[in-house]
């Protein structure tokens, strides 16, 4: 419950931040979207990078794991 009130309050700080009768942090706030916009992509494509490797990895294992699995039943 506690969660939730901090939750609704800090939302309804952003909203008055923004608001130009508010703070006024309006052009603030674009300026830092913009400026961390490049750093939050690098960082979303590094993950995808990492994401994709292992994907890539786990396939290779399943397959050579199927393998196995059709040799030994042809042995048996």
């Amino acid at each position: 419950m506690i969660s939730l009130i901090v939750g609704i309050v800090l939302i309804a700080f952003c909203v008055f931040a923004c608001l130009p009768m508010g703070l006024s942090w309006g052009a603030d706030i674009i300026t830092f979207l913009k400026g961390c916009a490049p750093v939050l992509a690098a960082f979303i494509g590094l993950v995808a990078v990492f994401i994709g490797y292992a994907d890539i990895r786990d396939k290779n294992e399943a397959k050579k794991e199927e393998a196995n699995a059709k040799l030994s039943e042809k042995t048996n």
